[in-house]
């Protein structure tokens, strides 16, 4: 994991995992450095990840007084009971049901948690957080949110797409992918990752796009992609999210192929050692 600063209110923290075939999809959390910190997702949650050592390098977690949780998918809640333990103050920002999704693992201690919804606002001591739910989502749970002071729209896995280098998936600038690869990347996670909008409705799915125009935002930061800076560059990604409707749907690998995938893994010779 990587440690990345953006500004004086925000700090990335960078992960990614390798998708054969696919390319490398960035995992990130955030901390947003408001009076009462606010810590969003906790990484992944597989065995040589340590996302509160991670943490520590941008904050001391017992300062820590907000732990956002867009989604109770486990790429976004690796670290949520060891950040518990060393954050005595914190509460977890969730919903109903992100809540009740946890109680199928572990469930969150429930007067820590703080129930928000979509279009609610949490006040961290020196700004609001205003909820929102991002237009592509593959959980039901999610909620992002808008920082009207630092400008920032923290969308979830909205606008993720998969990259081709393992350093810019965990530390690098969605500026850096040329825009034509980036648009095709972006329509790809989004039929990978909300398969549903496939089959949408496009006006009322452009409807949910509208709002976060409006926000406006001069930084987009999403859990599957590289942080994205710049109006324009915003712009262009809101644009491929609004083609999304009518995209075909993602179809993985069937058993024949990962059959195929398997054999290519063999290492020289164990065919021959076998016969």
């Amino acid at each position: 994991m990587t440690t990345r600063s953006l500004g004086r209110d925000i700090t990335v923290l960078g992960d990614a995992l390798e998708a054969p075939g696919v390319g490398f999809i960035p995992v990130n959390a955030f901390v947003l450095h408001a009076r009462e910190p606010v810590v969003v997702d906790t990484g992944l949650g597989l065995p040589d990840r340590d996302f509160l050592r991670t943490l520590s390098e941008a904050i001391d977690p017992a300062d820590v007084r907000w732990i956002w949780l867009t989604h109770p998918d486990r790429d976004h809640t690796g670290g949520i009971f060891a950040l518990l333990e060393a954050a005595p103050e914190a509460r977890v920002v969730t919903t109903f049901l992100g809540a009740g999704e946890m109680t199928t693992e572990r469930p969150l201690p429930m007067d820590r948690v703080y129930f928000l919804n979509p279009g609610q606002r949490l006040d961290v001591g020196d700004r609001s957080l205003t909820a929102f739910r991002p237009p592509l989502f593959d959980n039901p749970a999610t909620v992002g949110f808008y920082d009207d002071r630092s400008r920032a729209c923290f969308s979830s896995d909205c606008f993720g797409a998969p990259v081709p280098d393992g350093d810019l998936a965990a530390g690098g600038d969605a500026g850096a992918v040329g825009p034509e690869d980036l648009r095709a990347a972006q329509l790809f996670w989004a039929s990978l990752d909300s398969p549903w909008v496939t089959v949408a409705d496009r006006e009322k799915f452009l409807a949910t796009v509208r709002p976060v125009r409006e926000m406006d935002p001069e930084l987009v930061l999403s859990t599957h992609l590289p942080p994205a800076a710049g109006i324009g560059l915003i712009a262009r990604m809101l644009d491929t999210v609004s083609l999304a409707p009518g995209l075909e749907p993602f179809v993985g690998p069937d058993q024949e192929a990962l059959e195929r995938m398997l054999a290519g893994f063999e290492p020289a010779g164990s065919a021959r050692a076998a016969a």
